[in-house]
Protein backbone atom coordinates (compact mmCIF):
# COMPACT_ATOMS: atom_id res chain seq x y z
CA UNK A 1 0.00 0.00 0.00
CA UNK A 2 1.20 3.47 -1.14
CA UNK A 3 1.20 5.94 1.98
CA UNK A 4 2.57 9.35 1.79
CA UNK A 5 2.68 11.69 5.08
CA UNK A 6 2.61 15.69 4.42
CA UNK A 7 5.23 17.67 5.46
CA UNK A 8 4.74 21.48 6.86
CA UNK A 9 4.03 24.07 4.43
CA UNK A 10 4.02 20.94 1.48
CA UNK A 11 1.52 22.01 -1.24
CA UNK A 12 -1.28 19.81 -2.13
CA UNK A 13 0.00 19.40 -5.77
CA UNK A 14 3.22 18.44 -4.50
CA UNK A 15 1.47 15.44 -2.42
CA UNK A 16 0.02 14.19 -4.95
CA UNK A 17 2.64 13.82 -7.08
CA UNK A 18 4.63 12.08 -4.86
CA UNK A 19 1.84 9.70 -3.93
CA UNK A 20 1.50 9.17 -7.86
CA UNK A 21 4.88 8.08 -7.81
CA UNK A 22 4.94 5.72 -5.10
CA UNK A 23 1.58 3.96 -6.62
CA UNK A 24 3.89 3.46 -9.62
CA UNK A 25 6.69 2.13 -7.77
CA UNK A 26 4.55 -0.05 -5.91
CA UNK A 27 2.90 -1.60 -9.18
CA UNK A 28 -0.88 -0.46 -8.10
CA UNK A 29 -2.01 0.49 -11.17
CA UNK A 30 -0.61 -2.16 -13.62
CA UNK A 31 -1.95 -4.31 -10.84
CA UNK A 32 -5.22 -3.55 -11.44
CA UNK A 33 -5.48 -3.10 -14.74
CA UNK A 34 -4.22 -6.37 -15.21
CA UNK A 35 -6.77 -7.80 -12.65
CA UNK A 36 -9.59 -5.54 -14.41
CA UNK A 37 -11.51 -8.44 -16.21
CA UNK A 38 -10.70 -12.24 -15.68
CA UNK A 39 -8.15 -13.99 -17.38
CA UNK A 40 -8.18 -17.35 -18.74
CA UNK A 41 -5.01 -19.57 -17.20
CA UNK A 42 -4.33 -20.25 -21.42
CA UNK A 43 -4.22 -16.91 -21.96
CA UNK A 44 -1.96 -15.72 -19.10
CA UNK A 45 0.57 -18.51 -20.41
CA UNK A 46 -0.12 -17.24 -23.84
CA UNK A 47 0.99 -13.41 -23.30
CA UNK A 48 4.07 -14.57 -20.70
CA UNK A 49 5.15 -16.96 -23.85
CA UNK A 50 5.14 -13.69 -25.92
CA UNK A 51 6.94 -11.57 -23.77
CA UNK A 52 9.50 -14.08 -22.79
CA UNK A 53 9.49 -14.16 -26.69
CA UNK A 54 9.37 -10.26 -27.34
CA UNK A 55 12.72 -9.88 -24.47
CA UNK A 56 14.63 -12.82 -26.28
CA UNK A 57 14.55 -11.20 -29.59
CA UNK A 58 15.69 -7.58 -27.77
CA UNK A 59 18.73 -9.53 -26.56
Amino acid sequence: MAEVFVRDNESFENVLRRFKKECQKAGILSELKKRAFYEKPSERRKKKMEAARRKKRWR
